[in-house]
């Protein structure tokens, strides 16, 4: 190995771990028999020489870091390094990324994961835009705060960004459109305001967008339906109103549609009962009205489908019962009335897993009633025998006043949710 390499590396080493006197353990880190755990080299070069291509720290069996560690702005100068990874490294001394200025940084790097690290603070350095290969950057679950820097937007190169469980602020830069490569965008768990860019939908080729958990505002915009190849959107625990674009019924390649907790307050968009691929829709807490689309029977692949929390009313859609892959059922806590289109054998199947409490007006035949609980009664018994006989005009006029009470608490629950939450 070439010498200044050698010596880079084992200031790295001495920056972060104890777990041996490395000089003197590993005189020849890269020579097979004798490399130290946590590193893999190659053979590259004319002149034949071992150079370090990827580095592990944090867990066994890679080297473990000291409680005195810090970041180690040297791993910028190993000029064949493709990869690190420091996971759970950085949780006692309180260290920043730290790049240097006005020098030459490895133009080899493709991956950078700091992860889990407690004591990493403070902002993404715009320099980090110089790692002109870089293709994968994850930065999650750190503390680190401060705005996204525009540059980051400028690495064409990227394949996978990931900047989730930090405490970002600002808004998500308009230039994200630029990341034409982009397979994978996580920002969750910041606190990003202000809207959804509508250059998302430049995006051509991503598969996963996850922006849930932060403050922003506004509706989804209609370019979202340019992402086709998207699998996977998790908009959840956001301030997102406002109807859905008719964009998102081209996006014919989701499997996962996650938006819990936000104020829409809007129908059930039946534009995602065309979304066949479907496994797992979560609409949960957000003020949704007015009836469950029939159309939602038709998403076979469905193994998920919580719409708890929400002013639902009308009938549970018959269609239901034959979703032959759906594993958790959520309708509990609405206005959904008559008679549950469950038989005993779909109610037996999904156990617990079933929730239609919190629905006064809902019941299960007799038939199908027997040795299961689902948080509704039996037709015929005690609140849901008005849905044996009609109703007197007076009992009519109770119900009726019943709903409109029951009605005003939930949206005052739900406003003061959010202004709890959000501020």
């Amino acid at each position: 190995m070439d010498p200044i390499e050698l010596e880079t590396l084992y200031k790295i080493m001495e920056t972060l771990s104890s777990d041996h006197n490395w000089r003197v353990s590993y005189p020849n880190p890269c020579q097979p028999g004798s490399s130290w755990p946590g590193i893999e080299c190659k053979i590259t070069g004319p002149e034949n020489h071992f150079h370090v291509t990827r580095l592990d720290f944090g867990t066994p069996p890679n080297p473990t870091c000291k409680n005195t560690a810090t970041f180690p702005s040297e791993i910028f100068k190993l000029p064949h390094l493709e990869s690190i990874f420091i996971f759970q490294c950085f949780t006692k001394s309180r260290t920043r990324i730290f790049l240097p200025l006005n020098k030459p940084l490895s133009s080899s790097l493709q991956q950078l994961s700091l992860r889990s690290n407690s004591a990493l603070i403070g902002t993404i350095p715009l320099q980090i835009s110089s790692l002109k290969s870089l293709q994968i950057l994850t930065l999650s679950q750190n503390k680190l705060t401060g705005s996204i820097p525009v540059g980051i937007f400028s690495l064409s190169s990227v394949l996978h960004l990931d900047l989730s469980y930090n405490l970002l602020t600002g808004s998500i830069p308009f230039e994200v459109g630029n990341l034409r490569n982009l397979v994978g965008l996580d920002l969750s768990y910041n606190k990003l305001m202000g809207r959804i860019p509508l250059r998302i939908g430049e995006l051509g080729i991503l598969q996963k967008l996850d922006l849930s958990s932060n403050l922003l505002t506004g509706s989804i915009p209609e370019s979202i339906g340019k992402l086709h190849s998207l699998a996977f959107l998790a908009l959840s625990n956001n301030r997102i109103t406002g109807s859905f674009p008719e964009g998102l019924a081209k996006l014919q390649n989701l499997q996962y549609f996650l938006m819990d907790d936000n104020p829409t307050f809007v129908s059930l968009p039946v534009e995602l009962g065309q979304l066949k691929k479907l496994q797992e829709l979560r609409l949960s807490n957000s003020g949704y009205t007015g009836k469950i689309p029939s159309i939602y029977s038709e998403l076979m692949n469905l193994s998920t489908l919580s719409l708890q929390n929400n002013r639902l009313s009308g009938e549970i859609p018959v269609g239901f019962g034959n979703l032959s892959h759906i594993y958790h059922l959520n309708l509990s806590r609405n206005f959904l009335d008559g008679i549950v289109p469950f038989n005993s054998s779909f109610l037996k199947r999904l156990g617990r897993n079933l929730d239609l409490s919190g629905n006064l007006d809902l019941c299960l035949s007799p038939s199908a009633a027997y040795g299961v609980n689902v948080g509704v009664d039996v037709c015929g018994n005690n609140k849901s025998s008005s849905l044996m006989k009609p109703l007197k005009k007076s009992e009519a006029s109770l119900v009726y006043t019943k709903y409109f009470i029951v009605n005003v608490a939930l949206v005052f629950l739900i406003t003061l949710h959010y202004t709890l939450y959000y501020g």
